[in-house]
């Protein structure tokens, strides 16, 4: 009876671990689609022109002029020229680049340091939670230096 549970304890803990990691996969796909696949997509640089809240907009240095908007990130202040691909249909634009590639990234980065949380804790498989953790905590250090340094 004791084995059955701990299997069962093991295989919950496994897919909720999965849950984790792809929700924050497809958290983090609806930006990086635009970074990783950018061939075909309208390039340029944003100046920015105004910030509110989580948004920030301005026209396109290149690439018409048009007046986009793009998620706020650390490294962006008024007057700041930023690489940005246009979303297909849209206004909105997702930064480019080795900082938006990583910044597109952070959902994921945050899912895998829950999911290696669960891994210790539910499977009591240490060595698979610490491998999670530190791709986790790679992927965030990455996007913190990026795109503070850009």
């Amino acid at each position: 009876m004791a084995s059955a549970m701990s299997v069962s304890r093991r295989v919950a803990a496994l897919a909720l671990a999965l849950l984790l990691v792809v929700a924050g996969f497809w958290a983090s796909w609806g930006s990086a689609q635009h970074v990783v696949f950018p061939k075909g997509r309208q390039h340029g640089e944003l100046v920015v022109a105004r910030c509110a809240g989580s948004t920030c907009s301005g026209p396109l240095a290149s690439g018409g002029g048009a007046d986009v908007s793009m998620r706020r990130s650390v490294g962006v202040k008024k007057g700041a020229r930023v690489p940005v691909v246009v979303e297909p249909g849209t206004r909105r634009a997702v930064r480019s680049g080795t900082a938006g590639f990583f910044n597109a990234w952070i959902p994921l980065g945050g899912a895998l340091l829950l999911a290696s949380v669960v891994l210790a804790g539910g499977m009591l498989n240490r060595r698979l939670a610490w491998i999670t953790s530190d791709a986790g905590f790679a992927l965030l250090t990455a996007a913190f230096v990026t795109v503070s340094l850009v």
